[in-house]
């Protein structure tokens, strides 16, 4: 009996063997209230450093940008972590300055979100992406806000304080947004840290939108996750908000612009 032709042998994986990682798909601004993009980053770069714990989606930074500013309008990221507003702002060609208390990198400048270095109404679009608890060793700063607890109502009043100085330093007509997350734990419950920002938000601006950017965070592949949260009767959090306003313009009573023509007025 003859046999048949065999199948060919897999190339060898050894040092000179280079593994492409799969394509990412184009960027496009995302059209409605729920925004999804299969990885961390877009393209074939890496925005921000994928090794950073907590680090925002890349593009969720992109549509804000492309939205709500233009080439050369300023971007603050008061709380920058490892960078990826403004590797986001490079590639779009706008100017940004990133801030943080503990700097990951040298083209971040070391600062305290709530006493920003940075005159009023200087910018178009301040994104800040806060930490939501203290489940995550940020750093070694005594006065870090991620070493507060989503339970503990000096976070709220600590957060209120970066909320109060973004909207200072934002220009007439200028976008906040805030990327930030509910928090869970089993013995405490459910803290509603988004909703308590957002009402804060709301008291210092107008309101545009609120955003839901689904999560991939590893731990929702993970089966055991998935049996504990059905066996125990709670919810994995499965999406982040994204919280959008806008300083108003002109008189008090007067409604901000919409839209990218009212970003560029001054």
């Amino acid at each position: 009996m003859r046999e048949g032709p065999k199948p060919p042998r897999p190339a060898p994986r050894g040092p000179d063997r280079k593994v492409q990682r799969p394509q990412n798909p184009p960027l496009r601004i995302q059209t409605t209230t729920l925004w999804e993009y299969p990885s961390q980053h877009y393209g074939n770069a890496i925005q921000g450093d994928a090794r950073y714990v907590g680090a925002t989606p890349s593009y969720v930074i992109w549509n804000v940008i492309q939205r709500y500013t233009q080439k050369g309008d300023r971007v603050i990221d008061p709380m920058c972590g490892s960078g990826t507003t403004l590797d986001v702002a490079k590639d779009t060609g706008r100017v940004a300055r990133g801030f943080d208390l503990s700097p990951y990198r040298p083209d971040i400048e070391r600062a305290d979100a709530r006493e920003l270095p940075i005159e009023s109404g200087a910018a178009q679009l301040v994104f800040v992406d806060p930490p939501y608890g203290d489940h995550i060793d940020y750093s070694n700063e005594p006065d870090c806000i991620g070493k507060l607890s989503a339970y503990d109502p000096r976070y709220y009043e600590q957060m209120g304080k970066v909320l109060k100085e973004c909207a200072r330093v934002l220009a007439p007509g200028g976008v906040l947004a805030v990327y930030v997350c509910d928090f869970f734990e089993k013995k405490k419950g459910f803290a509603p840290v988004g909703l308590q920002l957002f009402a804060t938000m709301a008291s210092l601006l107008e309101p545009i939108d609120v955003v839901s950017v689904v999560r991939h965070h590893k731990t929702l592949q993970m089966g055991n996750y998935h049996r504990a949260a059905e066996e125990q009767n709670f919810f994995l959090r499965g999406f982040n908000y994204l919280f959008l306003a806008r300083k108003p313009e002109g008189r008090r009573g007067e409604p901000a612009g919409r839209g990218r023509s009212a970003a560029r007025r001054r």
